[in-house]
Parts: structure tokens; C-alpha cells; sequence
């Protein structure tokens, strides 16, 4: 019986796992979080691991486990996690596979940066309130921003490591968003509305990361869409293409 594992930290990483839980194989599905774990339903075949793991421990992991093959379907910004799995992967011996997240089609409106850092020279030469949608791990990188714990509100996870990257930022406790998603076109109309954001700054998350509807948002409130661009990308498959080489290489049915 084939010996899956992938990294599913996202929508469609998630829907691979229960894609896979319902064919003749035994998964390995890995999440950084209690929260991701709780998103993916159990199954007789499926084993959840639900912490972060350096790349010496995935190549422990890969050895141990004996995988088929490893899916990557990591956030497209989770850059270091990728990179440790490329090398968990070529160490062990391992089969490596990218589940990519297609880019979006940016308005020409929106002002599209390479990274953080060019994000916050770019506000620091514009005035007005802005709405990060960035997540919390990274918020520290924000606090060159001038004004910043006036200007900034940051939408974030309901959890306490969210809060306390908050805190340390420096952000007032009437700045944090603190829930959930997906959101709506409308919810983020209403959040931008809420706090006068003149910016909206995000990741290109693709579709499924909600990027459509936050970038709809932001021209409808009449705010201005920063997005920070993609790192780059090691070659991979599309979601469809992956199942079509499941169904293909192993037999799986969709």
C-alpha cells in the first residue's frame, strides 16, 4: 500500500488529504497548528501531525515513515518550509512534489512590491490608515511604518500567539482583528469601511486565499491594494494535474 505524505496548510492541501483518505492508501497529513489539524476530518488511513518540524526532522520523518511520495501544498509564501522540505526530501531519497497555487491577475491599480520592506517604504511615502491581511508571524516586519500604531490595524488569527504578535508589535488592542475567515467581498468592504483604510496590503494568496475578493473589496471602498509579491516557486502541479497523476500513476479514482 502506497505511503503518502503532504503538507496541507492550505485549502487545497486539506482537500488533498480527504481526497486521499478515501483511496486505498495511508496518509500522512502534516499542519503547523492545533487549528489546522481540527480542519481535517479523520479517517481509518490518516495519520495527523500537527507541529512545526526543521528540515532534519522532516528527513527523520521521510526515513521513518518509508513515503511514496511527499506533497508539498504549502502556503506559496511559506518560503522556509518549502525550502526544508526540498531538502528533507533529496536527503532522504524521497519523491518531492509542488502543489501550486495559481497567481492571480492583478489589477493595474494595484501596487505590487517585492517584499515587506518595499510595502513599508511605500506607505511611508503615502498618508492613511492601513489594513494588514499579511497574518501575525510577520507583523514585526511591519513596524517601520510610520505612525504605525496609529496608522496600522491588522487582521489576524483568533489565537493567543496571534494576540501576542500583536502586542509586541506594538499594536493598540482597538487595532487587532482578531477572526476567522474566509471573508466575503462585503465583510471586507465593511472591515476597510470600519477603520478608514486607505490600503489594504496582502499576499497574492490566489484565489482560494481569498485575493479575489479582498482586491474587489479594496476598489469598491476606494482603497489602494498593496500586494507583496510571491517568492519564487520550485516547479510543480496545479491541483487538477495532481489527481489526474494520482489517478493515472497509482489508480486512484476522483
Amino acid at each position: 500500500m502506497k505511503k503518502i505524505c503532504v503538507f496541507a496548510g492550505t485549502t487545497e492541501g486539506r482537500k488533498l488529504v480527504e481526497f486521499l483518505s478515501a483511496q486505498e492508501c495511508l496518509v500522512t497529513g502534516c499542519v503547523a497548528t492545533e487549528y489546522g489539524r481540527a480542519l481535517i476530518a479523520p479517517a481509518q488511513n490518516l495519520t495527523v501531525l500537527n507541529e512545526w518540524l526543521d528540515d532534519a526532522q522532516m528527513e527523520e520523518l521521510f526515513r521513518s515513515r518509508g513515503f511514496d511520495l511527499v506533497v508539498d501544498a504549502t502556503h506559496p509564501y511559506a518560503r522556509v518550509v518549502t525550502e526544508n522540505i526540498v531538502q528533507a526530501c533529496r536527503r532522504s531519497g524521497t519523491e518531492y512534489l509542488r502543489l501550486l497555487r495559481e497567481e492571480s491577475e492583478v489589477a493595474g491599480g494595484a501596487v505590487c512590491v517585492p517584499d515587506i520592506a518595499a510595502a513599508v517604504e511605500f506607505l511611508n511615502q503615502n498618508e492613511g490608515n492601513i489594513l494588514l491581511t499579511t497574518g501575525s508571524k510577520e507583523l514585526h516586519l511591519y513596524t517601520g511604518i510610520r505612525d504605525f500604531a496609529d496608522r496600522v490595524y491588522a487582521r489576524v488569527l483568533p489565537m493567543q500567539a496571534s494576540l501576542s504578535a500583536c502586542e509586541e508589535a506594538g499594536l493598540k488592542a482597538g487595532h487587532i482583528i482578531a477572526v476567522q475567515g474566509p471573508f466575503t467581498e462585503e465583510m471586507n468592504i465593511a472591515m476597510m469601511r470600519s477603520v478608514q483604510a486607505s490600503f489594504l496590503v496582502t499576499k497574492d494568496g490566489g484565489s482560494a486565499g481569498g485575493f479575489d475578493d479582498k482586491a474587489g473589496a479594496a476598489d469598491k471602498a476606494g482603497a489602494k491594494l498593496v500586494v507583496i509579491g510571491r517568492p519564487p516557486q520550485p516547479e510543480g502541479l496545479n491541483f487538477s494535474d495532481v489527481l489526474t497523476l494520482f489517478k493515472e500513476r497509482y489508480g486512484f479514482f476522483r
